[in-house]
């Protein structure tokens, strides 16, 4: 658990620029759940993988936006296994689905409101049954799919309006990376309540699109199990952005051999 003295104090590990979050998920759902509890500020949450991380060292207006989210959740195995290596040995996988799971829980016992706001109609429709099911005490206080589009200035200040009066501690965000992100951080000072962006995690919570079995998430290989059912979409990702990843940390590495081997 976490007490409330760390709440503003947890420990971190910078990661390409990027100040990733080291705690575990019980960690994790203890503090954001305070957060939105308290609902005394705007909190954004990012929940961290590869693909996310690379946009961050390619982007550096991305990068900011990173830099700048109250916390930043291990999400992909080869982000753990670096942060086992260089800061937690027992550091645990925070998962999208993981937390999305763990936090509507947590929602529902503490009598926190949750928004979603992304995806489409369906998997909407599809979460709102399941939450009703394994959740009937949850207040679900609003689900939104918006439009492909940039949304207009009226659109956007009405949309901002709902949620503020729908009083959710918990909006969950999934507009894919990095746009969920980018909403995030352009509305944080518009919203009272701790936005976390779940991405795909959505979908495969509602049981949309399936998820890898347990033994391909413990070996690392849930991005092959999503590979082999979208090769054509995700193949280009995965060949660059991790083998960037692997580039950019061996060189971030010998850097920091490089250091810690220098006279002083």
């Amino acid at each position: 658990m976490i007490d409330r003295q760390t709440l503003g104090t947890f420990p971190v590990t910078q990661v390409l620029g990027v100040g990733v979050t080291t705690l575990s998920l019980d960690q994790h759902v203890a503090l954001l759940t305070e957060w939105a509890r308290r609902r005394d500020r705007s909190r954004v949450v990012c929940v961290a993988n590869v693909h996310m991380l690379v946009e961050g060292r390619r982007d550096a207006a991305f990068a900011e936006i990173l830099k700048q989210a109250d916390a930043v959740t291990p999400d992909g195995m080869p982000l753990v296994w670096f942060l086992r290596r260089r800061a937690n040995p027992r550091q645990e996988r925070v998962a999208g689905m993981d937390l999305l799971s763990a936090l509507c829980a947590a929602a529902e016992r503490e009598g926190i409101g949750v928004f979603f706001l992304g995806s489409t109609p369906d998997v909407l429709e599809a979460v709102g049954q399941l939450l009703r099911r394994e959740h009937p005490r949850l207040r679900l206080a609003g689900m939104e799919s918006p439009p492909f589009r940039e949304p207009t200035p009226n659109e956007d200040t009405a949309l901002v309006a709902r949620i503020a009066a729908s009083e959710a501690g918990f909006v969950f965000v999934s507009l894919g990376c990095p746009k969920q992100e980018r909403w995030m951080h352009a509305h944080r000072d518009k919203i009272r309540t701790v936005m976390v962006g779940m991405g795909a995690a959505v979908a495969v919570y509602a049981g949309v699109e399936p998820r890898a079995p347990r033994f391909m998430r413990q070996l690392g290989l849930e991005w092959l199990f999503r590979l082999i059912r979208e090769p054509r979409r995700l193949w280009r990702r995965y060949a660059v952005t991790n083998s960037l990843f692997v580039w950019f940390m061996l060189k971030e590495s010998l850097r920091v051999g490089a250091r810690q081997s220098t006279p002083r």
